[in-house]
């Protein structure tokens, strides 16, 4: 808590353990010690993971953070990827899911989107930190001749700067609690710096201003029928090796845990019984914030930072919406053509926006995956016939390209609800000049640069540009949408803001055409004039986006573009 003594000449700023004694002369040297103290003030939560990857390390991150944002703390979340790529920007889909982007641009980890869609609270490029982008700074600062001729190594300089890192979104003011992911599993040979930097940030920063929380594995033997304790205690103990003692386990597991394994793993691991955590596997990632309120993991986290309760999570809109989700009223088919069918992850915004819109129609949404290169004339009904909607989704490159081009032919033929995003959209752009325009090689100049009917081109300020990595069109820009149009009664206003990430446009060369041969281009962007939005006139539903609507869809705000089209794949089943 701040305390001054306003009587006294000495003015006196306590945090916790730290107490900063000094004269105050005058207005400035007030503020400066405020902020000073903010920054002290500020709590960083670690969560780090052990025995096997993929326990769900960023669902157990955003779902804490759900729970003290109810309580009334400002949450924020960073992801820190061991990777030596700056970013995921370049990541085939197959190797790391899908690559999300923030509001500022950044081409991040997926699991941002989690930290979004339970916060509803834009994240930025500060929130997601890779080992290339720490070694990146400091071989530049090298360069530059910052550290003065020593010799640059691991200890100190690559640890302190992921440590400036970590303080980075602490040091705004904006947050009272900073929650930390730690990718990898505790032990890998590329997080090792990472576990050092918590280790230093641990042992400098005050007794309570930190803790580590680390996720591990409890196994299930059906053999032997029991929970197996000692992979945790072997990866604690690892941890214990590197020097960090665990505050918290949550234990991922099948089963539920009794008392007795708690006690056993507490006095094994060296935590309190109370900080033996139960995560057990939940039918969906939205009830884990429920289920972690249970165990109380949010009261541990406060008690052990020495944070005031305040009140009790606020979390009558989260359970509302569990309640439609779990209690649908109808349900339908929809397909999503696209090439990375085999990894959902690669579409995990996508499908997670199916979800809250599904909620918002008290319907089910069943997503069924079509690969776009297993897409032709000859199978295109066979495969596509039953679904009571189409998303095309996005991508890059030319494989699978005229399979999409298939699937938005029939359902464009058949007034089945359609959606294509960003690639998505370009080839509805392309099927339709093709087969409506007579452009019979209508193309995209990113699939065919000799087309003769170039209706989908590079920007011209990009085409001298051979670099892939960040040389895209990202992050939230500014759409006018035309009165009386689909998208702006879907929107219910003329200007939106949206994300995007693409090299590729619509040829305004062709507007005319399209315009008077009936696709509508709703959606123009007011800076550069390109086309953002398509739609046709007389369809149930035929939106097609540039931009990626996908990425801002969160549990308390579903994107409407995704409510409306799910409204009409609804309506479209039940004429069936």
């Amino acid at each position: 808590m701040l305390s001054l003594l306003t009587d006294a000449p000495q003015k006196i700023i306590s945090s916790q353990s730290v107490i900063f004694s000094t004269p105050i002369p005058n207005t400035a040297n007030f503020l400066t010690f405020v902020s000073r103290t903010q920054e002290i003030m500020t709590k960083y939560i670690f969560v780090t993971g052990g025995v096997t990857s993929s326990l769900g390390k960023g669902i157990i991150s955003a779902s804490l953070a759900k729970l003290l944002q109810s309580r009334g703390y400002r949450v924020t979340i960073q992801k820190f990827d061991p990777y030596i790529n700056i970013d995921p920007g370049t990541l085939n889909p197959y190797e790391h899911g899908e690559c999300y982007v923030t509001e500022d641009g950044a081409e991040t980890d997926l699991d941002l989107g989690h930290y979004e869609r339970f916060l509803n609270t834009p994240t930025s490029q500060a929130n997601n930190i890779t080992t290339g982008r720490i070694y990146q700074n400091v071989i530049s600062k090298e360069r530059e001749g910052a550290f003065l001729g020593k010799t640059v190594q691991v200890v100190p300089h690559i640890t302190d700067e992921i440590k400036r890192n970590f303080r980075i979104l602490g040091e705004t003011g904006n947050y009272d609690i900073v929650i930390t992911e730690i990718g990898g599993t505790v032990g890998d040979i590329e997080s090792l710096p990472f576990v050092e930097a918590v280790r230093q940030f641990r042992w400098e920063s005050g007794t309570h201003d930190s803790l580590v929380i680390h996720l591990t594995l409890i196994p299930f033997l059906a053999a032997a029928g029991e929970l197996k304790t000692k992979p945790t205690q072997h990866s604690v103990k690892m941890l214990l090796e590197y020097g960090i003692q665990p505050d918290i386990l949550v234990c991922r597991t099948e089963h539920h845990i009794n008392q007795d394994i708690r006690k056993k793993i507490a006095l094994f691991c060296n935590v309190n019984v109370n900080a033996v955590i139960e995560s057990i596997d939940a039918s969906t990632i939205y009830d884990v914030p429920l289920l972690m309120l249970k165990e109380q993991l949010d009261k541990t986290v406060l008690s052990k930072l020495k944070l005031p309760a305040k009140n009790e999570p606020d979390l009558d809109s989260w359970k509302d919406f569990l309640g439609r989700l779990k209690n649908p009223t109808a349900e339908i088919r929809v397909g999503l053509v696209g090439k990375y069918v085999e990894l959902p992850d690669a579409y995990k915004s996508i499908t997670e926006a199916f979800i809250h819109a599904g909620a918002k129609n008290e319907c089910k949404v069943k997503v069924e995956y079509i690969h776009s290169e297993q897409l032709t004339v000859g199978n295109a009904i066979d495969r596509l016939q039953g679904l009571h909607g189409v998303l095309v989704a996005p991508g890059f490159g030319e494989r699978g390209f005229e399979g999409k081009i298939e699937a938005i032919r029939y359902v464009r033929e058949n007034n089945i609800p359609f959606f294509g995003i960003c690639l998505g959209m370009q080839c509805a752009v392309v099927e339709y000049g093709r087969n409506v325009l007579g452009l019979k090689e209508a193309n995209s100049t990113e699939m065919n640069p000799g087309t003769p009917f170039p209706v989908i081109g590079m920007m011209e300020d990009q085409k001298n540009i051979t670099a892939k990595g960040g040389t895209m069109r990202l992050g939230a820009q500014d759409c006018d949408l035309k009165k009386g149009t689909k998208a702006a009664s879907i929107y219910g206003k003329t200007r939106i803001s949206e994300r995007h990430r693409h090299r590729y446009e619509f040829n305004n060369e062709y507007l005319k055409k399209y315009e008077e041969a009936g696709m509508i281009p709703s959606g123009i962007n007011p800076e550069n004039n390109l086309v953002e939005i398509i739609e046709l006139k007389n369809h149930p539903y035929f939106v097609g986006a540039q931009f990626h609507p996908e990425l801002k869809s969160t549990v308390a705000n579903p994107h409407p573009l995704f409510v409306n089209f799910v409204a009409a794949s609804l309506a479209f089943a039940r004429k069936k």
